[in-house]
């Protein structure tokens, strides 16, 4: 099948009903039918249960705990760095947000105040500033974690589209990340503030977080804000901050002057969690 014709093909699938679907099934505790999805889906997408905490596929009673499973200790060492990459995954894009322009791919941009759901008063303190969108393919570990410390600031749902976000999607959707159902999570860190999103995709059951628990489903047909007080929502570099069941990317905004990613880093390049990101300047 061709690129245009598999995204033309998402326009007319009713992607929210599949999802629905998709996300009650993952959720069954099936028994042996459930084990025997699971060991296709290791052998279809190349898993390392080596990683994992739990290796025995027979061992999760549900599809989701099974993709949502914690990794075994020590098998992703924290780089000594300012930020961490927080997922295991791809670098879709990176780098200067320009004005308040994100780069999708092949032309598409997106802008930091549809990103964020609108408030362009949140969206001013990211312009001209750098931004990272990543990738997690259905092989990758699908827990999300701090690239810096933070102290949570707000939690922004965002209802939207429910449209794949490989790699072919995002070349051929416009705006892609800032049209998808997403959950954008502030904080303030060290160096100012920075955001999170966490945008969902096709067959994405749901999406959480530590402090929330399941953000969706229910899916909400508008903007729902969250405010959190200083001091009730404080994360470590490295904690596990949310998940996703069923993969998806994460978009993260700094402000001007306090990034600058790691010189190895290139689109379309394998990242794992831990690694070394990028630094503070030394103004920052």
């Amino acid at each position: 099948m061709s690129e245009r014709l598999a995204v033309a093909l998402q326009y007319a699938l009713p992607k929210r009903l599949l999802t629905q679907f998709a996300g009650k099934l993952a959720g069954l505790q099936g028994g042996k039918a459930t084990t025997a999805v699971i060991r296709w889906f290791i052998k279809r997408y190349g898993v390392n249960m080596d990683e994992a905490a739990n290796p025995d596929p027979a061992s999760y009673p549900t599809f989701n705990e099974f993709f949502t499973r914690p990794l075994r200790e020590g098998v992703r060492p924290f780089a000594e760095a300012d930020y961490l990459c927080p997922v295991d995954g791809a670098i879709s894009q990176f780098g200067p947000i320009e004005r308040d322009q994100i780069f999708q791919a092949k032309g598409h941009f997106f802008t930091t105040t549809t990103l964020i759901g609108g408030d362009r008063s949140l969206a001013a303190q990211f312009e001209d500033g750098e931004f990272a969108t990543l990738y997690l393919s259905p092989r990758d570990y699908h827990r999300i974690h701090m690239p810096c410390d933070g102290r949570l600031t707000q939690m922004i749902y965002v209802p939207g589209e429910l449209f794949s976000v490989n790699p072919a999607t995002a070349r051929g959707v416009p705006g892609l990340f800032a049209r998808n159902e997403r959950v954008v999570c502030v904080f303030e860190g060290e160096a100012g503030p920075f955001v999170m999103v966490l945008v969902g995709a096709t067959i994405v059951g749901s999406m959480a977080t530590t402090w929330h628990g399941v953000v969706n489903p229910p899916r909400q047909s508008d903007i729902e804000k969250h405010a959190y007080a200083a001091g009730e929502v404080a994360l470590r570099q490295g904690e596990e901050m949310g998940r996703f069941l069923l993969g998806s990317t994460v978009v993260m905004l700094f402000p001007k002057g306090t990034m600058r990613f790691a010189s190895d880093w290139a689109a379309a390049r394998p990242v794992r969690l831990g690694e070394a990101m990028g630094r503070r300047p030394p103004s920052a």
